[in-house]
């Protein structure tokens, strides 16, 4: 997902009509409106073998269809199947291995389903569970923050859909497990639409048909992550290519741009090498080459749907040279998709990560001077009232939640610490560890790897293990404390003495260096405390290479100021409207 700020910091060009809440749309359950809650009894020993979902979409209506068969493989007994839905859907059937199930059989009172089997499941048994629902679906207000389907309008006046779920979970859409774990083995649509539109989906092509005025397109994919599965419908026409991959293999390149866009459309399609390449190259192969890089033009601003993500960012021209919108959803096919974290509170090894991304990829194509200057951006947007990682199990709005969750520090302080973390250990140990964290492997190749799922733990070890000592008081001082370290540096008369701070006293032994006049210091801060000689009169930098985190108060004073003079100018504002008849 995007951080916040991008909301405040693009101005969106999308009619109004996109960001329109539906009136009087049923309020959504708890259940729902969360995702990551804790698994329901039995499903942490279902593997979830296949998705097959047909929707038919009807934008004048704003009306959903959904007939969803789901098989699970049982690895224990199980006398129920549970699933999430949203409850405000008006459900037609349920049935289990064909056979219809009564309703008093079923029930789904806040969004987690329950049905009863008829006789219990046993280990490495497989169950089949198909529910037919329909209804008017929930309507996302400013997607993709919060999530829900957007109704909106093309330019040329043809209904323009999408959905995007992240922040509230697949079951705005289909019956799924919606948590991070509950990732389908493969997931099979067939999405109907008003022609001549087109719906643009997840993973392979495999058709469409065309009937009484209606078209059904249909899509296979492997491995999505729950959230990625999205809908994308309107009067698209296509851009197609082919990557050459530095492993050999050959990458369809695919995207939908609405119509009268396509020379803007044909520069953002020639910036998909280029990103290919960097990460490639920085990272591994590109996680999907069986699938497809396919990328979609939409009513809202854009999000890491695999193999289909979504942008919207009206190819908007950057100082950096490249759009960052897309390269941020870019990131996430390795670092989201890929790489799914095991909980919530695990979010910064997406959004750290693919945050990182951008900085690393400004290097990569411009040089140090655009590396630091997108690094310092993300320096002062940091807020650090909460840490990063609270150690208990998370849904995602406690990680966004005003006054509860870290919010875009998972994203700006999870990338300024990697980029510590670099400096630290050097490249060519954090760049393999990052490989491991993604592919299970240093050695990634196509057809060597597989989607995982990791925590920060599972992070922690492999540098540990690469770097050859243990790192856990790093990880402690930037990710489980709210406050950063802070370098206390106090002069002598023989010289500078250092002294790193941190909550709780916390062990921190963070080298850094120091400039004295024209030449840099090594301080090793064994004990987290060093000193250098100062000659009388001698100046000094601390960190002039700016390669480690730590708190800065201009940076503190710079935020109060912008702060304060904005609350002054919303304040003057709404003087200025009441004296207005």
């Amino acid at each position: 997902m995007l951080p916040v700020q991008r909301l405040l910091a693009h101005a969106l060009w999308l009619s109004s009509a996109a960001f329109a809440v539906q009136a009087g749309q049923p309020a959504l359950t708890a259940t729902t409106s969360a995702t990551g809650l804790p698994r329901a009894s039995g499903q942490e020993v279902l593997v979830f073998e296949r998705a097959e979902l047909s929707f038919r979409v009807d934008p004048a209506r704003r009306w959903l269809d959904g007939d969803a068969t789901l098989t699970f493989v049982s690895g224990g007994t199980v006398d129920a199947l549970f699933v999430d839905l949203d409850r405000n859907y008006r459900i037609a059937s349920v049935e289990v291995d064909g056979q219809a199930v009564a309703a008093g059989r079923w029930s789904n009172p806040e969004g987690r389903m329950r049905v009863d089997l008829p006789r219990p499941l046993a280990a490495g048994a497989r169950a089949t569970l198909r529910i037919r629902y329909a209804g008017q679906p929930h309507v996302a207000n400013k997607a993709p923050w919060d999530g829900g389907f957007v109704w909106a309008n093309a330019p040329t006046g043809e209904p323009w859909v999408a959905t995007a779920v992240q922040g509230e979970g697949c079951d705005l859409l289909w019956p799924c497990i919606d948590h991070p774990l509950g990732e389908p083995q493969e997931v099979v649509q067939h999405i109907t639409v008003p022609s001549p539109l087109v719906a643009a989906g997840n993973g392979i092509a495999e058709g469409m048909d065309e009937r009484d005025g209606w078209r059904t397109w249909h899509w296979r994919a492997k491995n999505p992550n729950t959230y990625a599965i999205a809908l994308n419908i309107g009067p698209y026409e296509l851009l197609q290519g082919d990557y050459s991959s530095r492993y050999g293999n050959t990458i369809p390149l695919r995207f939908w741009y609405l119509k009268g866009n396509k020379a803007k459309a044909e520069g953002l399609f020639a910036e998909l090498t280029p990103m290919l390449d960097f990460f490639e190259e920085m990272i591994g192969p590109f996680p999907f080459a069986g699938e497809k890089v396919g990328v979609v033009e939409t009513p809202h601003l854009g999000m890491e749907h695999q193999t289909i993500n979504a942008y919207g960012n009206d190819y908007r021209k950057a100082d950096s040279g490249y759009d960052w919108l897309l390269q941020h959803e870019f990131a996430h096919e390795w670092f989201g998709n890929q790489l799914t974290h095991r909980d919530w509170d695990d979010f910064w090894l997406h959004e750290g990560f693919g945050s990182y991304m951008q900085p690393l990829y400004a290097q990569w194509l411009r040089g140090d001077m655009d590396y630091m200057a997108a690094l310092m951006k993300q320096r002062a947007a940091l807020v650090n009232k909460y840490p990063v990682i609270s150690g208990r199990g998370l849904p995602e709005n406690e990680v966004y939640a005003a006054g509860q969750g870290p919010g875009n520090d998972t994203y700006y302080k999870g990338s300024l610490m990697l980029h510590t973390l670099r400096g630290l250990i050097g490249d060519d140990a954090f760049f393999r560890a990052t490989r491991e964290l993604v592919y299970g492997t240093d050695a990634p190749r196509p057809g060597n790897f597989m989607p995982r799922h990791a925590s920060t733990h599972d992070f922690i070890a492999i540098v540990n293990r690469l770097a050859g000592r243990d790192l856990r008081w790093f990880f402690d001082g930037y990710l489980r404390s709210a406050a950063l370290p802070e370098l206390l540096a106090t002069r002598d008369a023989d010289g500078l003495v250092l002294r790193w701070k941190t909550a709780g006293d916390q062990p921190f032994p963070l080298p850094v260096q120091v400039r004295v006049g024209d030449r840099i210091v090594d301080v090793a801060m064994e004990d987290g405390r060093g000193r250098v000689g100062l000659p009388a009169g001698a100046s000094y930098t601390l960190d002039p290479h700016s390669r480690v985190l730590r708190d800065l108060p201009h940076i503190a004073e710079f935020q109060r100021d912008t702060a304060d003079r904005a609350k002054a100018a919303a304040e003057r504002a709404r003087v200025e409207a009441a004296k207005k008849p």
